[in-house]
């Protein structure tokens, strides 16, 4: 009867270290990198909607203040306020990612913001008293940060993408890639238009 308790406990040891071999064998042989690499890009992903999130929550403050000062500028006013409306309607969540066709559309979406946003900072040079108020140059100092950042989310979101999409496609992850990750799909890359990869300069 011991004989046979020792041999089963034995057994059992040998299955644990059976088991932690696999577990070793299957981390290290790419396993985990997958999901790991998904999960970074989704994280970039939203990085990238909260600084466009904070641009568009400073942009009612700025209209208000032009407005304050340049009331006759009123189509450049609509303008920021539609294309503000439409860029926060256009929403791409992260299952999502994989469709090229919603991300240009959030994409499309935020650069009609961006052009409408630089009319409206060009029309405020003819305005003296306007560049000089208190509220519009804490605007300015604001809105400046938020753009260095929405270039950097959008730059660590493409790398994030690039290195997954990869990671689909390259051996040994490729294994996982076709087998138990066959749903997985490469995601969209978040294209940058030409000089996009800097910040803009916000000058008032």
């Amino acid at each position: 009867m011991k004989r046979i308790m020792n041999r089963i406990g034995v057994a059992r040891i040998g299955l644990v270290a059976a088991l932690f071999g696999i577990a070793l064998t299957v981390s290290g042989c790419g396993y985990n990198t997958i999901p790991t690499l998904e999960e970074q890009a989704k994280a970039r992903w939203a990085d990238v909607q909260n600084q466009y999130q904070r641009r568009a929550d400073l942009i009612p403050n700025l209209v208000e203040t032009v407005k304050g000062f340049a009331s006759q500028e009123k189509s450049v006013l609509t303008a920021v306020v539609e294309a503000r409306a439409k860029a926060t309607q256009v929403k791409v969540d992260a299952s999502q990612l994989t469709d090229p066709d919603k991300l240009k559309a959030f994409q499309d979406a935020q650069n009609q913001l961006s052009g409408a946003l630089g009319r409206l900072l060009a029309v405020s040079e003819n305005y003296p008293d306007l560049k000089s108020n208190a509220n519009f140059l804490a605007l300015q100092s604001q809105l400046e940060g938020t753009e260095n950042r929405i270039a950097v989310a959008r730059r660590d979101y493409i790398d994030a993408v690039r290195v997954y999409n990869t990671a689909l496609r390259t051996f040994p992850t490729l294994i996982w890639a076709k087998t138990l990750f066959a749903g997985n799909k490469p995601m969209a890359v978040f294209t940058a238009s030409e000089g996009s990869d800097k910040p803009p300069q916000v000058k008032f």
